[in-house]
């Protein structure tokens, strides 16, 4: 979220960084100036208010000491206290008037963001690697999982329905595999301490990281009692929303958690969209590196953990690109993306495998997570940022199409060798 100051100083700014994202300003920030405003006034008022019924207070004693007639001031505080009160609930439905515009507003972009409404505004940043070069046309992914039988879309559709998986065999030792080397990596080499939150998060916590109320309609809800509890969409909101209410002390900033747990999406709005294979799944399993950071210093970290997140297909020896979301494209909590996409030979496409963002204070905010920086007294909010460390599905993808032999038999990349127990994946039926 936004700070209320902020938007209310920096009008113009705010929106012209709305239109930078391609949004109506006018629609977003609807009367925010004019309720703004009235919020101010009534608070002047309430003070003075207060101020003249201390002091007819402060007469009505003065003037039963002396045994004069006080009854026109007591009907004059009686009168000022029912004002008071009633200026007070004026307050605070500006209050809530202003906090419903701005959980409305997106984060604004850092300055560093190219300016652009949609993907193609997109700027390649760096590309690693390059592709493989077949003597034969390579296949996707989903026609060599299923003739491996090692991905079974079929059966998946019999048991819940489109856009479900079931892994056979070497290829759920596959998927396996991947998210121990990703978090043995992330945890021995890169600093990052292992987390495994719960799959089922409150509606206080999709708020945090600025999934509700705006996006409820791509969660899983699931009715718990009176309340509602949410499949999680990723692990940042868990983890992100481990320190909600909480004061770190900045001695302790950064600190960069992992954490491996499934992920499920509605994906709504997508319906038609990359619907073979498991590029959009509805469950899926996925890698997060979250890190909380001084704000002087979280771009630096930013930087850090993309490169931490490219390690991995560099580990791999998967071709990518590395590519500065535009205004236009970015998640509605970002103030800079980066995503990776990594390149899939059966689809002759680049492909999204992690989006690595730094929300500044915006989590932060709404979340009230807060530093004490060292050798101070008054807290701040900290920057939050995080990233896919991977997306394991994907680089599952990743991996089939651009290990894949004339034979149609797969071979296991090294660093995965010690996981898997195999060199390669050959055909096999269940």
């Amino acid at each position: 979220m936004l700070d209320l100051a902020f938007v209310r100083n920096n009008l113009p700014l705010v929106e012209e960084k709305l239109r930078q994202r391609g949004l109506n300003a006018a629609e977003m920030l609807k009367d925010f100036g004019q309720v703004d405003a009235q919020r101010r006034a009534a608070i002047t008022s309430v003070e003075t208010m207060k101020a003249q019924r201390n002091r007819a207070s402060e007469d009505v004693a003065r003037l039963k000491k002396s045994g004069q007639d006080a009854s026109a001031l007591i009907a004059e505080t009686k009168e000022l206290r029912e004002q008071i009160q009633e200026l007070e609930k004026a307050v605070e439905e500006y209050d809530s008037h202003l906090r419903e515009i701005l959980s409305g507003l997106p984060n604004l972009a850092h300055e560093s963001v190219p300016t652009g409404q949609t993907a193609e505004d997109n700027v390649e940043v760096r590309r690693w690697g390059t592709g493989p070069k077949f003597d034969f046309a390579p296949k996707p992914h989903w026609e060599l999982g299923e003739q491996l039988g090692v991905l079974d879309l079929e059966r998946a559709a019999k048991l819940t329905g489109a856009r479900f998986a079931v892994y056979w065999d070497m290829g759920a030792r596959l998927e396996r595999a991947l998210a121990n080397f990703m978090l043995d990596l992330h945890t021995r080499e890169h600093g990052y301490t292992e987390v495994l939150p719960p799959y089922l998060v409150n509606s206080e916590s999709l708020y945090g990281t600025g999934n509700l109320p705006k996006f409820a309609a791509d969660l899983f809800r699931v009715p718990h009692g009176d309340k509602d509890l949410w499949l999680v969409p990723t692990a940042e909101v868990p983890v992100t929303n481990l320190y909600r209410n909480e004061v770190l002390e900045g001695g302790r900033l950064p600190i960069s958690l992992t954490a491996y747990t499934p992920c499920f999406r509605s994906e709504a709005g997508s319906y038609g969209k990359d619907v073979r294979g498991i590029i959009r799944q509805h469950q899926f399993q996925k890698v997060e590196l979250v890190k909380f950071a001084e704000p002087g210093t979280s771009y630096q970290e930013h930087e850090k953990l993309t490169h931490d997140a490219e390690e991995v297909l560099q580990r791999l020896n998967l071709h990518y690109r590395v590519m500065a979301l535009s205004t236009g494209d970015m998640g509605f909590s970002a103030a800079k993306t980066y995503d990776m996409e990594v390149w899939l030979p059966g689809q002759q496409v680049f492909r999204e495998i992690s989006s690595c963002s730094n929300f500044e204070a915006f989590q932060a905010r709404r979340a009230n997570i807060r530093y004490r920086p060292e050798g101070k007294n008054k807290t701040e909010f900290v920057h939050t940022l995080n990233g896919s460390g991977l997306a394991v599905g994907r680089t599952w993808v990743a991996i089939v199409e651009n290990y894949q032999q004339a034979d149609g038999s797969v071979i296991i990349p090294e660093a995965l060798r010690p996981y898997m127990g195999v060199e390669r994946l050959t055909a096999k039926k269940f």
